[in-house]
């Protein structure tokens, strides 16, 4: 029983590690330090250490939860909707929202080089299905992939700036970048063999 509830602290004070980094990166952008998240997680530093070794497996494991809860859903959703075009538009859009509201966290990530693309990949995997039904629907043009939609959000991210708390710039430039999806009669270039989020290595 003891070690049961040892390990129900231990599974716990994570949580509680996690949580307090994903609002602290939020707040303070990769400035944050580990003894902030151990504060606002009423955690000894120690135990934060010790949990996840140092200050990059902290913020591995904040953006995993945060893109697990925030972003994953997103595309899930949408692979259930009828409309396929508007659904993949509003997943765009719902990921945007929430990257420009985590962009502390996103620097973070970066900085330290522990972006995570296989979580990336799970994000796009059920999203590429959507895309699949609205092309089939004639909705967007026949010629995208899904390595297009990536790099719509992550242009999207790159008008975002700190002098608009409402995000008006992402959403307006995301509206023109979406506009583009729509079926026309010419073809677009051939992308490179690699994927760019890849070399980026958490480019957005």
């Amino acid at each position: 029983m003891r070690e049961q509830r040892q390990r129900a602290d231990a599974v716990r004070n994570a949580d509680r590690i996690v949580r307090a980094a994903i609002e602290i990166f939020r707040e303070r952008g990769p400035e944050a330090s580990l003894d902030e998240i151990a504060r606002r997680a009423g955690i000894g530093s120690a135990t934060v250490y010790r949990r996840f070794g140092d200050r990059d497996g902290v913020i591995r494991a904040a953006f995993q939860t945060y893109f697990a809860e925030e972003v994953e859903p997103l595309a899930l959703t949408a692979g259930d909707a009828p409309d396929a075009g508007a659904a993949l538009a509003g997943a765009l859009a719902g990921t945007v929202d929430t990257l420009v509201a985590h962009q502390g966290l996103l620097k973070a990530v970066k900085q330290s080089g522990v972006f995570p693309v296989d979580i990336v990949e799970r994000f796009m995997g059920p999203l590429s299905a959507v895309l699949a039904r609205a092309q089939e629907a004639g909705q967007v043009r026949d010629d995208l992939s899904v390595r297009d939609l990536a790099a719509i959000v992550i242009m999207a991210l790159a008008t975002a700036h700190p002098g608009d708390p409402d995000q008006r710039d992402p959403r307006r430039y995301l509206a023109l970048l979406l506009s583009s999806l729509r079926p026309t009669g010419d073809r677009l270039p051939e992308p490179s063999w690699r994927h760019f989020i890849d070399r980026a290595s958490g480019g957005c």
